[in-house]
């Protein structure tokens, strides 16, 4: 192995908490080493672009409870399938040897890649030619396999469950059915886990289909019973019994699929329901981007901080091609290939996901305190 002098580090996918306490520990580790670190601005479009700022003691100081990334993020690009549009007409390209040249021209011996599922993807790409690349898991979704954690989980569990103690109030005040939309692509663990902090009567989630008649017949249930106000929290990702997820196509994001909408669409449909059986109004809140941002706990800065000395460690010792990863209290790293598999290049992987177990005792623990999941 040559010897390590510098490494170029980029932040792709969504922001999230805790991502500039990695990119402090990244720093401060590499500092340790007498490794340069420069950071590429906005993922990797500043890879393609060569856009990138030295990163240091001085400037990365204090920067941990920070929310979002002072490199910025991008979930837009795919070096290997590269969307351009130019006068109104659409391109896809293999631009990743321009990015290549770039790393080659700044003399970066290794790149650091945070993100998810597509992130890792594209850096596995780059492994493949030739490009030495570690990547740390990011988040807040909670539904990357081989971690049990990943930063920005806890922070935006607490922002959800702060925001369910809010609309709980509102929605006792005004004898209302109140529904609260979270993030949760494809896993339900922050409707789960911010469901449960957050005290929420009923948890949608994308392991468990909904039967929209069974919701109808609990809520009445629960009106007759005195509960004139009911709490839903539901993840983006939650579809019906032999019904389909909500989602907007764009073609122009490398996961072309976007989520969101199903808080507002399910109002309307118990809206209907619930008019002449209890006359209660029902109201929806998305969440949004307030889980994603704000101030980094302490859980997720002590995480982010862990993941990003780790991965410099493991740079150290040669350890390439690899996902940091948690299990238990202790670190250690997996194969890229493992974690988002080995298929085509410029493909984005769509296995591997780590889902809410329906067998799981966290699920258990939620319908044994009465929680309906909608089925």
């Amino acid at each position: 192995m040559s010897e390590i002098k510098k490494l170029g580090i980029l932040t792709s996918g969504g922001d999230c908490c805790g991502l500039n306490a990695v990119i402090e520990s990244v720093v401060r580790t590499a500092t340790t080493k007498n490794y340069q670190v420069i950071g590429y601005k906005m993922g990797y479009d500043g890879l393609y672009n060569n856009d990138f700022i030295e990163l240091n003691n001085e400037n990365v100081r204090d920067i941990g409870r920070r929310g979002g990334s002072i490199i910025g993020n991008s979930n837009k690009t795919n070096l290997f399938n590269h969307y351009k549009e130019v006068n109104g007409v659409v391109t896809y390209s293999d631009d990743s040897d321009i990015a290549i040249a770039n790393m080659k021209k700044e003399h970066v011996d290794v790149l650091i890649v945070v993100g998810g599922d597509g992130s890792m993807t594209s850096a596995r790409d780059f492994m493949r030619k030739g490009v030495n690349v570690i990547c740390i898991p990011k988040t807040i979704d909670n539904d990357v396999p081989y971690t049990d954690k990943s930063f920005g989980y806890s922070t935006a569990v607490f922002h959800i469950a702060d925001a369910l103690e809010s609309v709980r109030t509102t929605g006792a005040s005004h004898d209302r059915v109140m529904i609260l939309e979270v993030m949760g692509r494809h896993a339900g663990w922050l409707a789960l886990e911010g469901g449960l902090a957050g005290d929420a009567d009923f948890i949608l989630l994308p392991e468990v289909p909904y039967d929209i008649k069974k919701i109808i017949e609990e809520l009445v249930k629960r009106y007759k019973a005195g509960f004139k106000s009911t709490v839903i929290c539901v993840s983006e990702g939650s579809t019906p019994k032999d019904g389909e997820v909500t989602a907007v196509i764009n073609k122009k994001y490398p996961d072309a699929i976007k989520l969101g909408g199903i808080g507002a669409k399910l109002a309307v449909q118990l809206q209907e329901e619930l008019a002449p059986l209890t006359g209660q109004e029902v109201r929806s809140t998305n969440l949004g981007y307030i889980q994603r941002g704000g101030e980094t706990n302490s859980v997720d800065k002590i995480l982010s901080f862990r993941y990003g000395s780790y991965a410099v460690e493991a740079i150290s010792k040669g350890d390439f091609g690899k996902m940091v990863s948690l299990r238990g209290e202790e670190l250690f790293t997996v194969p890229i290939t493992e974690v988002v598999g080995n298929g085509p290049t410029g493909e984005t992987s769509k296995g591997g996901r780590k889902n809410v177990n329906p067998d799981s005792d966290l699920l258990r623990c939620a319908r044994s305190m009465g929680v309906f999941l909608g089925d």
